[in-house]
Parts: structure tokens; sequence; C-alpha cells
């Protein structure tokens, strides 16, 4: 399977590498391109109750963040919440193979749509394939410590894909 040199991310993912590693630094040598749809920039910059991820997501100037709004299918906005359905009317507009989805409808959607898919514990492991000496049980840890979900499921597989098992 070829590298994949581009990426259409969505909010969630981005909010767990940060609450994972404390900002997105590690994120940017592992793409070409992170693109981010205007309408996640808008949720990020909403930043919720925490504003978690917000200054973050400000310093990362690489980020190739889109300034319009898009025209999004009827079929995405009726099956998904507006950021995986940009996510993926992005990737589909620009011919992006792969994109970075943590929900479960939205990785079903994208893969209906004949996308490569991601998440965030995907991006901790590639990270860590780059850079043997990063702990995917920290980043796990933090995650957990900033009420990330993740099932014991997708732990236990991370860990030991990571080789870091107990």
């Amino acid at each position: 399977m070829p590298e994949t040199t581009q990426i259409v991310i969505n909010t969630s993912p981005l909010i767990a590498l940060v609450a994972a590693w404390g900002d997105l630094i590690r994120l940017e040598p592992l793409y070409e391109k992170v693109w981010v749809p205007f309408e996640v920039c808008q949720e990020i910059s909403r930043g919720g109750t925490s504003q978690l991820a917000v200054p973050e997501f400000d310093q990362a100037t690489w980020l190739h963040k889109q300034a319009t709004a898009l025209a999004i299918s009827p079929f995405l906005l009726n099956a998904l919440d507006l950021g995986e359905a940009s996510v993926i009317q992005l990737a589909l507009d620009q011919n992006i193979t792969t994109v970075c989805i943590d929900e479960a409808v939205g990785r079903r959607v994208a893969r209906l749509n004949g996308l490569t898919l991601t998440g965030s514990v995907g991006i901790l492991l590639k990270a860590k394939q780059r850079d043997p000496s990063l702990s995917v049980k920290a980043a796990i840890d933090n995650m957990l410590s900033r009420k990330i979900r993740l099932s014991e499921t997708v732990i236990n597989i991370a860990l030991r894909q990571a080789g870091e098992l107990d």
C-alpha cells in the first residue's frame, strides 16, 4: 500500500491528539498536507466549555485550513454531523484518499465513499513508527485523563501494535 501523503482530519481527532501530546507538532511530519475543512475550523474555534485544543490549533499554521464553507452533499449532511460530512466532502472534492475520523458512523460512511481511514489512535501509532521513543501508552493515558473516550479493545490493539502491552 503506498504511503499516504495527504489527509483530511476531523475535529475529534485534532482534540484527541492535543489531549495526547499537548500540541499538534508531532502530526506535521507525518503527512505532506493535513487538510482541515472550514466547518472543522469553526468547530475547533468555538472550543466548547473546556477550550481544549483551541490555542494549539491556532498555532498550527502549517495545517491547510480551508477559508470557505463547502457545498456538502445532502446525503452526507443527513447522515453525519457537519464536521464529519465536511471531512468526507473535502476528501472527495480534492481526490484525497485518506480521512481521519474517530466516530463509528462517520467511518462507515467514509468507507462507503471509497475512502481509507485512520483515527487519532492510528495517528499515534504512525508517530510511534516514525519515532520509536514515543510512548503510545503515555499518549493514551493523557487522552483518557482529558476525558477522551476510547474502548478497551482499541486501547489493547494499539498497545499491542506499539509493542507496549504489559
